[in-house]
């Protein structure tokens, strides 16, 4: 269940590694390989990790990110896991206050998915110690550092929510770049929504046929008109609503045609809405 295991992982220029130093919880390490794969990415480094890749808590976190657990990597230093990447990119909540910053230069996740959407290189994304996040060796072996735009007066994440931040902000990038464009990318929800003029101009005329069977003046039927679609416009048609719509609209101008003709059923009519009793 949640699973479409049909799917290719998305394309990227870059390849991304994370990793993570001195983890010390199984359910942190179970919970970013469910964040990495969902955001799909498969690439895990451990750097003297206390906890085990394969101990029972991280196993049932991952879910059906598994597989990342089977593949990780681990390494017993920091140089060696980053030794292939072209670019290294730390990860810290611990912001310098001040122009003059000495070891902490940051940007943030999206100013960091816009950088690297285009790089053809192999990209290490660097994450601490629960608790103590990299030490100032670490970040100094690092390119530049990341942070999350997380409030000052509580600004440390868990680890887990970092790492899924993150790469949630450099998949939503590619899925506003490249949605619909690759299989690993179906256009399911769609980006871009709006209606062709040709609907518009009959959505308008179907509202427009409502209208004029209302009683009272021209201005009340023409202030209906007008707030009725500009409320539909507002709240972004897409073009199988606005099918929808349409064929509402139409059948009830044409109820409203028959019920004029009835002056009966006008004179006893009420204006109002009636709501059932349950």
């Amino acid at each position: 269940m949640g699973e479409r295991s049909d799917l290719p992982l998305p394309t990227s220029a870059y390849t991304l590694h994370v990793v993570m130093i001195g983890t010390q919880h199984p359910g942190n390490l179970g919970a970013v390989c469910r964040s990495l794969l969902n955001h799909g990415f498969d690439s895990l480094r451990l750097v003297l990790p206390v906890c085990h890749p394969d101990d029972i808590e991280a196993r049932n976190r991952a879910k059906h990110a598994g597989k990342i657990l089977d593949s990780c990597q681990i390494y017993d230093s920091f140089e060696d896991a980053v030794e292939d990447c072209s670019l290294v990119v730390g990860t810290s909540g611990k912001r310098e206050i001040g122009d003059k910053t000495q070891k902490r230069h940051f940007i943030y996740p999206w100013e960091f998915s816009e950088r690297i959407y285009d790089v053809n290189q192999s990209i290490a994304l660097v994450f601490g110690e629960e608790g103590k996040g990299l030490s100032i060796d670490d970040l100094l072996r690092c390119d530049y550092l990341v942070t999350l735009p997380t409030w000052e007066g509580y600004p440390i994440t868990n680890l887990s929510h970092a790492v899924h931040t993150l790469t949630y902000e450099l998949h939503r990038y590619r899925v506003l770049k490249r949605q619909g464009h690759e299989k690993a990318l179906p256009d399911i929800v769609p980006i871009h929504r709006g209606i062709s003029p040709e609907q518009r101009n009959v959505l308008r005329k179907s509202v427009e046929d409502i209208a004029k069977f209302l009683p009272g003046g021209d201005e009340r039927r023409i202030s209906f008109t007008h707030s009725l679609t500009r409320a539909l416009q507002r709240s972004g048609l897409e073009p199988d609503q606005t099918n929808r719509l349409i064929g509402g609209f139409v059948d009830a101008s044409t109820a409203l045609e028959y019920a004029t003709s009835k002056k009966e059923w006008q004179s006893s009519r009420r204006r109002r809405v009636i709501l059932e009793e349950e």
